[in-house]
Formats: C-alpha cells, structure tokens, sequence
C-alpha cells in the first residue's frame, strides 16, 4: 500500500514540473517603434526613472507620432 502511495506522489510531483516546463516557454519577442526606441534613447540621456521616465516616454511618442502624421499630409 506504502509503494502505491509513493508512486502516486511521485506521478503528481512529476506531472507539476513537466506544467512548470511548459510554463517557461519564450515569449514572442516585442518590436518597438522607432517613435519608441527614440524616446527611450532620450529618457536615458536625461537620466530618467520610474515615473518621470514613464511621463516623458508617453509625451515624447506623443509628439513624435503627431509630427510623422502631420508629414504624411503634407
């Protein structure tokens, strides 16, 4: 009985880290924007973190985006 309890233990502990495997598959890689990776070049210039980084990166998309649709009518 002892050996049925022991096998069925290691079945579930077994089958945790095979979930636990799946689990860490790599995630799809994110492509930035160049309005993005501009700004985040900038915020680092500037020395920028947490909120006052997050701020200026959201203004600075904002601003850059504005000005290529304003080209575009142009």
């Amino acid at each position: 009985m002892k050996t049925v309890a022991a096998a069925a233990a290691m079945m579930v502990i077994g089958s945790g880290v095979a979930l636990a495997k799946d689990a860490k598959k790599p995630a799809t890689p994110v492509v930035h924007s160049p309005e993005s990776i501009q700004c985040s070049k900038e915020a680092d210039a500037k020395g920028l973190h947490g909120k006052e980084r997050k701020k200026f990166r959201a203004e600075c998309k904002k601003n850059l985006e504005k000005q290529h649709h304003d080209e575009k009518k142009s």
